[in-house]
């Protein structure tokens, strides 16, 4: 059975926010740029101030039915998100801890890398622990896709783990470059998807 996915709602925001903290629980690259006193609820702060602040007012972000599998783009049109991110500096800092020197430079690491034309950006994806297995992450991430390809527009990601890449790949992305994060961190793949050839 294809698992039915939809735009999410503010109703969402707390059953996406807990998913994403269970997905990403022991993700290398949040246990590298946020505090382990208090982690878990540190990584829930920061995905549902992305959430609140970023995907549902500034970008898209899709769930499945019960929220066990959130997508959380920007897109060409997220024209705010440097000035949201400037306004929240300060949160993000917080929530970092003692890792927030670490996570500055890791975002300075990682800048160049990243488009500087109009793009899908995959903010942050995830799938419940309850839940993988079931092509959850697949159904989850074709909406944005199928919306980048419709105006002809390339996507983009970011992953830590050596087994995202594959699932990426099999989605049309490929890897633009491979970074090794500055004081001890995870390697990291910066990955582009080309918009699919429009059908004649």
């Amino acid at each position: 059975m294809t698992p039915r996915i939809r735009e999410a709602t503010p109703a969402d925001i707390e059953p996406a926010v807990a998913t994403l903290s269970a997905a990403f629980a022991d993700y290398p690259f949040t246990r590298h740029t946020l505090a382990a006193d208090d982690h878990l609820t540190r990584l829930a702060d920061m995905q549902r101030l992305f959430i609140t602040h970023i995907g549902l007012p500034h970008g898209r972000v899709w769930v499945s039915d019960n929220a066990h599998a959130v997508a959380v783009w920007t897109t060409p049109e997220s024209t705010a998100i440097a000035e949201v991110f400037t306004d929240f500096a300060p949160q993000l800092a917080h929530i970092a801890g003692d890792r927030a020197a670490i996570s500055a430079r890791t975002e300075s690491a990682l800048a160049p890398h990243r488009p500087t034309t109009p793009t899908w950006f995959l903010g942050t994806v995830g799938v419940h622990p309850e839940s993988q297995g079931q092509g959850l992450g697949k159904a989850v991430i074709e909406p944005g896709l199928r919306a980048a390809d419709a105006t002809g527009t390339e996507a983009f990601l970011e992953t830590s783990l050596a087994s995202n890449v594959t699932l990426y790949r099999k989605l049309g992305f490929d890897i633009v470059a491979e970074i090794d994060l500055p004081d001890d961190g995870p390697k990291t793949w910066a990955m582009r998807r080309k918009p699919a050839p429009t059908p004649a």
